[in-house]
This record gives C-alpha cells, sequence and structure tokens, in this order.
C-alpha cells in the first residue's frame, strides 16, 4: 500500500516550502509515481469526491496540495532493494542542503537559515558522526553556506549564498582549521548567491551561481556557472542553463550536468503571491579536457514537478536527482531512462555518496533533516590522478 496525505500549505508556495496542517489522508495501492490517485478502482468512490472537492478548494484559493508519501523505493534492484527506505538520521535544523561526506566519513551538511523566516539566524554548518549517532554544529556562521564537498587533498570547500552570506567560496584545511577564499568576485563584482558545487580529477572546482533569495544587489549580468582553476583563476564556463542550481560531472570526465530550477524569484514573495515557474530540468554539457563546456542536450525534464535541485551520481554514471512532487530521489541513466525512484517524507534539496567503505551508503538532505539509504551502486567521488 501506497500512503498519500493532503496538507494545507500556507507560506511560500513559490519555494516549495510549507508550513503543513493534515486535513485528510487514506491508502490506496502502489501506484507509479506521480500518476494520479483518481485514476485507480483502489480509491473509492467516497475517497474519489473527497479528492475531488480538496482539488476544487486547491484550485479556487490557490492553497491546499496533494503531498505523496509513499514509503518504499521502486524500481531497479539493481540499483536500490525492494522494500528500502530512508532512515531518518536528524532532524533539528531549519532547511538542510549540501551534504558531504569527509574523508574520515562524518558527514557535514548545511543548514540554510533563511533569515527572514528564522529570525536572522547567520546559518550553520552540521557534522553528522556515523559511527556515534550524533549531530553537532560543525560552524556558525556559516557565511550561509549551501553546497559543501571535500577536494582532492581532503580539505572542506564550501559555497556561501546571499541573505547577509558570504557570496564566496571558501577552502578549509580541516587539520588547522583555516579558512582561504578561493573565489569572492568575477570581474570585481560579487557573485550572486553560489549554490552549488563539484571537482573534477585535475582538481578544478565548478559552482553554480543563480539568486534564489537575499537582499544584496545583484551585479553579475547573468546566472552562470563558473570555473575555479588550481592557480584560483575565475573562468565563467556556462551562460545558457537559466538558473542552475545543482552540478555533477561523469566518472569519465566528458560530461558537466547542470540541474536548472527556476522558481520565476530572487526572494520571499509577499504573503497570497506567487510566481510563474520557469525552465525545471537537468542539461548536459559536453566537458572539454581543458575545462570548457558546450550544451549538449536537455537530458531529464522534470515539469510539472516543482522543481529539481541537488543531484549525486554512482560509478555507472547514474543520476539521483532531488525532486518533488512526488518528492523523493529520482534515479535516471545517462541517457535520461527513468530507473528508479527513492521517497523521501520530506522535500528533498541534496544528495551525496559516501567513500571507502560507506560509498554505496546515501546521504540526502531533505526538509529540516538528514537522512540515510543502503543502495546496490556504489557512487563516484572524484580522485587525484595518478
Amino acid at each position: 500500500m501506497s500512503h498519500f496525505s493532503i496538507f494545507e500549505a500556507h507560506r511560500c508556495k513559490q519555494w516549495g516550502i510549507f508550513d503543513r496542517k493534515v486535513i485528510g489522508q487514506f491508502q490506496i495501492r502502489s501506484l507509479p509515481p506521480p500518476q494520479a490517485a483518481w485514476n485507480t478502482l483502489a480509491v473509492s468512490v467516497q475517497k474519489r469526491m473527497f479528492l475531488v472537492v480538496l482539488l476544487s478548494i486547491a484550485v479556487l484559493f490557490n492553497c491546499p496540495v496533494i503531498v505523496y508519501s509513499q514509503e518504499f523505493a521502486t524500481g531497479d534492484p539493481s540499483i536500490v532493494s525492494p522494500n528500502t527506505k530512508v532512515e531518518l538520521l536528524f532532524d533539528g535544523a531549519s532547511f538542510t542542503e549540501g551534504p558531504a561526506v569527509a574523508p574520515d566519513g562524518r558527514v557535514y551538511f548545511s543548514d540554510v537559515t533563511m533569515t527572514a523566516l528564522t529570525g536572522m539566524q547567520a546559518g550553520h554548518i552540521w557534522r553528522y558522526d556515523p559511527k556515534s549517532g550524533q549531530t553537532v554544529v560543525f560552524r556558525s556562521p556559516s557565511g550561509m553556506s549551501n553546497g559543501i564537498i571535500f577536494d582532492l587533498e581532503g580539505r572542506m570547500v564550501v559555497v556561501e549564498q546571499a541573505d547577509f552570506g558570504g557570496r564566496r567560496i571558501t577552502r578549509t584545511d580541516m587539520t588547522t582549521g583555516k579558512s582561504t577564499i578561493l573565489a569572492g568576485l568575477y570581474n570585481g563584482r560579487p557573485f550572486n548567491s553560489p549554490n552549488d558545487l563539484v571537482i573534477d580529477e585535475s582538481g578544478r572546482i565548478y559552482f553554480t551561481d543563480p539568486r534564489y533569495l537575499g537582499h544584496e544587489p545583484i551585479e553579475q549580468p547573468v546566472m552562470g556557472v563558473y570555473r575555479i582553476d588550481p592557480d584560483k583563476s575565475v573562468h565563467l564556463i556556462i551562460t545558457d542553463a537559466g538558473k542552475p542550481n545543482g552540478i555533477l560531472i561523469s566518472p569519465d570526465q566528458k560530461t558537466l550536468y547542470v540541474s536548472v530550477g527556476d522558481n520565476g524569484a530572487m526572494g520571499l514573495l509577499p504573503e497570497g503571491m506567487q510566481s510563474a515557474w520557469g525552465r525545471r530540468t537537468v542539461l548536459a554539457y559536453d566537458l572539454a579536457a581543458d575545462g570548457t563546456a558546450k550544451f549538449r542536450k536537455v537530458l531529464i525534464d522534470v515539469f510539472p514537478k516543482y522543481g529539481v535541485d541537488g543531484m549525486a551520481i554512482d560509478v555507472d554514471g547514474n543520476l539521483y536527482i532531488t525532486a518533488w512532487p512526488p518528492r523523493g530521489i529520482w534515479v535516471f541513466s545517462p541517457e535520461g531512462k527513468e530507473l528508479s525512484f527513492i521517497p523521501t517524507p520530506e522535500d528533498p534539496r541534496n544528495a551525496k555518496f559516501g567513500h571507502g567503505s560507506s560509498n554505496n551508503i546515501l546521504y540526502i538532505t531533505a526538509g529540516r533533516s538528514l537522512y540515510r539509504i543502503k543502495l546496490n551502486k556504489a557512487g563516484y567521488n572524484a580522485a587525484k590522478r595518478k
């Protein structure tokens, strides 16, 4: 059985962020998401009428929404075993993002504390220890960190957003605790709001620079994708993505993937107003040996989902993208074929694999929480070229 709930949404619809109040709940037999609930005979006439009434209210008042809460993963068993589900590790944050597993196995992730919604909290980076099960604040303020990676030397690299954040990319030596600014300006002007990042096997860092919120003026002419070379030179390499968000590199280093989540806004909108959503895709770019990128094709179009956010990739090049609704991790082949679906209890924002013996563990940031799930595929993590 799949479990479905209907919630009343109260704020920030353009973000897919809601205060939720359950106003109806029922069960139906498993459906391949996102097939509409009323298309199955497993739903009684009364339940169909219940759905029709609530959906009518949704259209009239632009308020309630249906939230799918399927519990178990489905699809290719070589990727995820049947009857497997995500495990909750921590649920004490505000808005989790950017999970990254350090060489020692500990998991770091961002808490994006949107200042307008959290009483001006200044952002945090949390650290989860799989051995003890404990989660503690590693850094606060975080510079409004979002995406986090560890480079080929085991140093933490963080993108810092707008909304009173640093709007820069920093690197931290995990032994000394000292940090270095890798990039803070392009053409003498601050970035929009760096969001996510990835590293290639030559040590070059690629990051996206959209704007989703923040009071700071926008001084760059485009929401682009940049590359930082080992000499710290910064290069704008993609200008045609639209509103780039997540970013990945294929194991063979020949494809750069960029997720585009255009929510139609660059900040929180007044109560009762919403934006017009734009492009919601995963784009594939040819990645040259010199680090330049050329558009190849739209690999995945997630419309009519609200959006696509961060991504992970396994050793076979399969993409694990976060999208909603139904909320969860959608697994696609390098050719764009849907392979599996991993439901999450909250709206997912990013996902990354572990290292070494835990490289088949996928860590997921969703809502206010951190989750994990054991898969049958090993994740890809960049290693230094010999």
